[in-house]
């Protein structure tokens, strides 16, 4: 089956009589081919081989291959769209990765498919880095707290407080990360991860306790920076986002396996 890289020098390609086109790529290179009373052999190593001899599938000169599938979903390619869902009409599911043109990545692992009624069915889950670079801000649904009354704790362990009358419990979970800005509010600075969440607005208690010793985090240096946060990217994935979404799809049976049909439950997105 196809080749993780498409350099066209490292591939065999198959013509079809049936079909009189080039259907498939293949991830061994032969030193020579030949067709024989019926039958397939290749030369690797000095060696012959005959081809489609047991049940074993993608395994060519000792080295088993995965299956691989690439194509995209272009409908309506001016609109900007959700894409949602992965739903796989066939014998079995296939662990898939995904990338938009904005751009988005995102990741269905072959575990993470239910079956209903015959088909497979799972979730679109982003996995964009994190915590998110700069150029994914945007993106990532960055979405603002409040500004802070203090900064208390420790530079590796800050603990950020807000006023009583933020509601911060319904909002921000931990694990969530964390950023501030200060005036004049241009690029946010990541602070940290969240790892205790305390409100008990009756004791004036409201604040966040954040892990500052997190790759590329800076713990706020003012008292009353401008909070926000993106959340889990993974967890609380709801698709992605692009004009259009190219997908491959990767089976690592030694069987065969029929596949029928691939589609993608979508949205038009509005800014």
């Amino acid at each position: 089956m196809a080749h993780e890289n498409l350099n066209f020098t490292d591939l065999t390609l198959t013509f079809s009589e049936n079909s009189q086109g080039w259907p498939s790529f293949y991830s061994y290179i032969p030193e020579q081919m030949i067709g024989m009373n019926n039958f397939f052999y290749s030369f690797k190593g000095g060696n012959i081989y005959q081809h489609n001899t047991n049940a074993v599938r993608n395994n060519y000169y000792n080295v088993q291959y995965l299956s691989q599938i690439k194509s995209v979903f272009n409908e309506l390619p001016l609109e900007n769209k959700v894409f949602k869902t992965l739903n796989i009409e066939g014998e079995n599911s296939w662990t898939t990765t995904f990338e938009t043109d904005l751009p988005n990545t995102g990741l269905v692992n072959d575990d993470w498919f239910v079956k209903k009624e015959g088909d497979w069915f799972a979730y679109i889950r982003s996995t964009g880095t994190d915590p998110a670079n700069v150029t994914e801000y945007l993106q990532r649904s960055m979405n603002g707290i409040a500004q802070s009354t203090s900064v208390t704790g420790t530079s590796t362990i800050p603990i950020i407080n807000f006023a009583n009358s933020v509601e911060i419990g319904n909002i921000i979970a931990i694990g969530d990360m964390i950023y501030h800005a200060i005036p004049p509010y241009t690029t946010p600075t990541l602070a940290g991860k969240i790892t205790n969440i305390e409100v008990d607005i009756p004791n004036n208690i409201n604040r966040i306790t954040l892990d500052a010793t997190i790759t590329g985090a800076t713990a706020p240096s003012t008292q009353t920076g401008f909070i926000l946060y993106i959340k889990n990217q993974t967890v609380e994935s709801h698709g992605l986002l692009g004009h259009y979404m190219v997908f491959t799809m990767q089976n690592n049976k030694t069987t065969s396996t029929e596949l029928f049909a691939v589609e993608t439950e979508v949205s038009k997105s509005f800014p």
